[in-house]
């Protein structure tokens, strides 16, 4: 079966390859082209791509903002409740820590607390690292602390044409959306359409390798080690289906369910901390919904409760790994 990027690539002429951040500059060119009222601003805009969006655009749809988070995050949601559309780049996804009193306290709760006299139709985008010695203070995984926020939608797609796809949808929503990319991820190319009309919905997760042994759930850069483990395994005969949520809030559960209706086993594996992360929430979820399905545990693979070390050589093992991966699913099988 091909996954949503294979089927898309199918039709000839109206697909490119690129890299996973120009498919996220293309995303926002497309949508500031489309509707005028986007704007885009935050720190080091010009950096990674991003000059291409100002010489496009000019300074009067992207801001480059100071180092004050909280602030201009602030003065997004007003210009998003007086009928702009913004996008804002806060770079390092912990940064997003000292931003996180604007998109908790307002973005997420002024729909509610006006009776939905108006909407905040905001855009929140970082990266999140984990090589290269950015050390604890900038390479955290901060998503699962914004799953537990009510009136938040939150993405992490792996592939060039889920993030495109997806940017668009955020940036065409009603609601806040958080966008949190992988640097992993930025390099790899896919096949992404050229329709500026071309979405993926929110909420919807992506099968991107067909199994029937067992069902791993990869989140952001995880999934590179854990296609690596599955083409592995597949020269041993054992056959691994690998999904993409895609979407953090809400999650795709049924899309699970129906991956381990076939399998009866279930492995999910992410870079955040181990401690109420995504895998937490699917693995409640499954033991609740759906534990008559599964043959075995559920096991999660994740970084360790520490921070995140500077050290190399400590780095180096800190996420989890094909090897470590591999290992999982033997223990299921």
């Amino acid at each position: 079966m091909q996954t949503h990027a294979q089927k898309l690539a199918a039709a000839p002429g109206t697909h490119v390859r690129i890299t996973y951040l120009e498919a996220i500059m293309e995303a926002q060119i497309e949508e500031m082209n489309r509707d005028e009222r986007v704007i885009l601003m935050g720190e080091d805009i010009a950096v990674f791509g991003g000059d291409r969006l100002i010489q496009r655009f000019g300074k009067n749809r992207i801001w480059n903002m100071p180092i004050s988070e909280n602030s201009f995050t602030g003065l997004a949601i007003g210009a998003a409740i007086n009928g702009l559309r913004p996008v804002v780049d806060l770079s390092t996804a912990s940064f997003v820590y000292l931003a996180s009193d604007q998109i908790i306290n307002q973005a997420s709760k002024l729909r509610y607390m006006t009776g939905g006299q108006i909407n905040i139709p905001i855009v929140v985008s970082c990266y999140m690292y984990s090589v290269g010695s950015i050390a604890a203070q900038h390479a955290d995984r901060p998503y699962p602390v914004f799953m537990n926020v009510p009136g938040l939608k939150i993405i992490c797609p792996t592939s060039a044409a889920d993030i495109k796809g997806l940017m668009k949808s955020a940036i065409r929503d009603g609601d806040p959306v958080l966008v949190f990319q992988d640097t992993r991820l930025w390099p790899l190319k896919g096949d992404v359409s050229t329709d500026p009309e071309q979405v993926i919905p929110i909420g919807k997760a992506d099968v991107k390798r067909e199994g029937k042994d067992v069902t791993l759930i990869a989140i952001a850069g995880a999934i590179r080690p854990t296609m690596e483990a599955a083409d592995a395994l597949a020269e041993e005969g054992i056959s691994v289906e690998v999904i993409d949520p895609r979407t953090l809030k809400p999650l795709d559960h049924e899309a699970f369910k129906t991956s381990v209706a076939k399998t009866g086993r279930l492995v999910i594996v992410e870079n955040a901390h181990p401690v109420c992360n995504v895998g937490s929430e699917i693995a409640a979820v499954m033991a609740e919904e759906a534990f008559e399905l599964l043959k075995r545990p559920i096991l999660r693979l994740s970084a360790p409760d520490i921070h995140v070390p500077f050290s190399p050589a400590l780095e180096k093992n800190f996420y989890p790994t094909k090897e470590h991966i591999m290992a999982a699913i033997r223990r299921l099988l």
